[in-house]
């Protein structure tokens, strides 16, 4: 049995490592995650989740882990901004707001799926212009849902949050755990 983590995020890599997971390979699957016309943000973000673990090629003993965070603010989804002109606009967007930001957890085993979502809820305090270029100057907005992560720089413009703090980095723990431990990883037996 191989343990195979679906994505190509760092953050999900270290937060395995906290459960003491060490992926037997990295393979991102390549999936289109355009959301559908009138896609609600939940619905979207399991969606994805499920399609990732499905892409990813395995053998049936294989226990293959994805997931996927997204970012809304009512119905729209926030994912991952194009260009520092998206990243911007997202930031307004959320910009003295709550937001929610959801995490999809799919595991899979041969044939059988076992998914979770878990919804945090998250305050971004009123946003000055200045800040806002400067955080986009750092870069760190590139390749995270809602041109943030909490974990960076832009920590400092979260006062407050409901949930899953590791949902919002990208992948809640114990929600993670109990879906590994049900698709039989031994999880707390691994030599």
């Amino acid at each position: 049995m191989a343990f195979i983590l679906g994505s190509g995020s760092p953050r999900r890599l270290d937060l395995l490592a906290q459960l003491g997971v060490r992926p037997d390979a990295v393979l991102p699957p390549d999936i289109d995650e355009t959301p559908r016309n009138g896609e609600q943000p939940r619905p979207y973000c399991a969606r994805i989740a499920r399609e990732k673990v499905l892409a990813v090629r395995a053998d049936a003993e294989d226990i293959v882990l994805c997931a996927d965070t997204t970012v809304a603010v009512g119905r729209r989804i926030m994912g991952k901004p194009a260009d520092a002109g998206e990243a911007a606009e997202f930031l307004f967007a959320l910009s003295g707001r709550r937001h929610r930001v959801i995490t999809a957890v799919a595991v899979r085993r041969g044939d059988k799926v076992w998914e979770r979502d878990v919804v945090s809820q998250v305050k971004v305090k009123r946003l000055a212009d200045q800040e806002i270029n400067a955080y986009l100057a750092t870069g760190d907005w590139q390749g995270k849902a809602g041109a943030y992560a909490i974990q960076g720089p832009a920590g400092a413009f979260i006062p407050w949050i409901s949930g899953s703090f590791t949902g919002i980095v990208g992948l809640p723990l114990s929600e993670t755990a109990a879906l590994l431990q049900a698709a039989g990883y031994p999880l707390y037996g691994r030599a």
